[in-house]
Formats: structure tokens, C-alpha cells, sequence
């Protein structure tokens, strides 16, 4: 089992647990943001939340890539929608999340979720992350 997975079904991880398991120059690929995001804090924040504001839900499905690559799925609720997340995760070879790549769906449970993430992280991270230059401020 992968060791985000197995700290993720354990109970509400603190961002403080998620770190150890990421490496320094960790870079997060997600829907709810409009670029990659890089680095400890800023990654280990967004992925405790996660878990957080993530309704119940178990992971249906893991597998192994290759020596470093993980695939995992998960299935649970938003504010009691079905939400779905595919997700593949690259560790380096010391074990430490390098890369994570999630995707979503269906897209009103993402608008949910995207939405009480922003609410939550909004002043934890860079506010070039969730919006593009172009369209304004965040909801």
C-alpha cells in the first residue's frame, strides 16, 4: 500500500504527517488549480486539507506502474456528491512523493470541492494559483 494511501485511511492527516512523506522539491498537479504547485509546505497543506474536506470515500483500486509509480482511484462524497479521483504518484528513490498528478469528477462535485478548498487554503498559498492572471479574483 502506499504510504500516502496508508496515512490518508489511518484518520485526518495533519499537514506535519503529509510532509514527511513528500521530498523538498514535491510539485502537485490538480483541476482545482490553474498551474502545478511545488514544494513541501505548500503541497503538505493542500493534501491534509484534502483529506479533510473529502467526504467518506475508500480507495477502490491501487497499482503499481513501475518501480516508482503508483496509480490509485478513490471513490467517495463532497457535501454528500459522488466524487471520484484518479490519481498517479511518482516517488523518488528514497521513497519521498516527487510528483502527484489527480484528476476529478464529475465537474459539479469538483466545483464543490474546489470551492471549499479555496475557502480553506485561500491565504495558505500563492493567489496565482487559483485563477488565471486574466479572469479576475477567486470566487
Amino acid at each position: 500500500m502506499h504510504p500516502l494511501r496508508e496515512l490518508r485511511e489511518s484518520g485526518k492527516a495533519t499537514a506535519e504527517q503529509v510532509g514527511k512523506l513528500l521530498a523538498d522539491n514535491v510539485v502537485f498537479n490538480s483541476p482545482i488549480l490553474v498551474r502545478p504547485i511545488a514544494g513541501r509546505e505548500h503541497v503538505a497543506a493542500i493534501f491534509a486539507q484534502s483529506s479533510a474536506t473529502r467526504g467518506d470515500g475508500s480507495y477502490t483500486a491501487e497499482f503499481k506502474l513501475d518501480e516508482r509509480t503508483t496509480f490509485l482511484r478513490w471513490v467517495g462524497t463532497v457535501n454528500g456528491r459522488k466524487l471520484e479521483s484518479l490519481e498517479v504518484i511518482v516517488d523518488d528513490e528514497q521513497g519521498l512523493i516527487v510528483e502527484r498528478t489527480i484528476a476529478l469528477r464529475p465537474y459539479p462535485a469538483l466545483k464543490l470541492f474546489r470551492d471549499a478548498m479555496y475557502s480553506s487554503l485561500k491565504d495558505k498559498l500563492p493567489p496565482d494559483v487559483w485563477e488565471y492572471p486574466d479572469s479576475g479574483a477567486a470566487a
